[in-house]
């Protein structure tokens, strides 16, 4: 199932994506429900969710319909640094050093936006660049999760764009502030749950920026799993409903080319992961 927050005449509400149609889930929406993460720690909702039948008057077409990002809050935004083995290997070349753990930082939950949002070149950024990333949502909530159940504890999964500020990275030992301006998280185009993503260690992946493939690669060549990730993260944290986990890049990242190729205002960034979507955003001058 394909879970979608959207707007239509001005109203936004949550659906499932069927074909090229969208099933507003309103009559069966838990009371307060604001994204889609409210669906997901209802199992009862969730159950609803699948259930219901399109009809004349919850039936809309996809093309009408503005798609925003499915979470809007979550309570972390984790993210995992260097974990495609082609990624360490153009590294490598560059001459950084490869970490012998996992690496993880977070993004701050105000940087994300909509699957079709524009993202915005900060005023105060020179090095702007692009990472295709296999987003994860946590469903069941857990600490000292094992690896072998690990994806249990899984309830879907989207694209994301990692958008980086290489400049502010360079400015710090710590990560977070060049992984946190405003709209340099965009995410969706919806979540897709679980069940349907029978391995996500075999799903391909792509960025196109104006049409040139930048990144191609398959999250097979991660060097740690997704189960890995998430049995390690939790060994620190209580994982909850709703986090979001973004699990690394593949090679082809703007920073690593020679010479290197950066975004630019009017560039136009694709990201697509078989078996769940793609996004698409511009990039725009920051408003001041």
């Amino acid at each position: 199932m394909k879970l979608a927050r959207y707007s239509h005449n001005g109203r936004t509400s949550l659906g499932k994506v069927e074909g090229q149609y969208l099933i507003d889930l309103s009559e069966v929406l838990p009371a307060g429900a604001r994204d889609v993460a409210d669906i997901l720690a209802s199992p009862a909702a969730l159950e609803a969710a699948r259930t219901l039948q399109g009809h004349a008057g919850n039936r809309l077409a996809l093309e009408e319909v503005r798609l925003g990002a499915p979470i809007l809050r979550p309570s972390k935004f984790m993210a995992l640094g260097m974990n495609y083995k082609d990624h360490e290997a153009e590294a490598r070349r560059a001459g950084v050093p490869i970490p012998t753990s996992q690496v993880w930082f977070s993004k701050q939950v105000s940087c994300i936006t909509g699957p079709f949002d524009d993202v915005h070149y900060p005023a105060v950024c020179e090095r702007m660049d692009y990472e295709a990333e296999l987003g994860v949502v946590i469903g069941k909530p857990g600490r000292y999760i094992d690896e072998e159940q690990a994806l249990e504890h899984v309830a879907g999964y989207f694209v994301a764009n990692d958008v980086s500020a290489r400049d502010w990275q360079a400015k710090s030992p710590t990560w977070t502030l060049g992984k946190s301006f405003d709209t340099h998280g965009p995410i969706g185009p919806w979540i897709v749950t679980a069940d349907e993503i029978a391995d996500p260690q075999a799903l391909n992946i792509r960025l196109q920026v104006n049409g040139e493939t930048r990144q191609e690669s398959s999250t097979s060549k991660m060097t740690y799993s997704v189960a890995r990730q998430i049995a390690y993260l939790s060994q620190v944290m209580t994982l909850q409903p709703g986090d979001l986990l973004i699990t690394g890049t593949p090679a082809g990242i703007g920073l690593a080319m020679d010479p290197p190729r950066f975004l630019a205002v009017g560039d136009v960034m694709r990201v697509e992961i078989d078996g769940i979507g793609h996004i698409e955003n511009r990039v725009i001058a920051e408003p001041r």
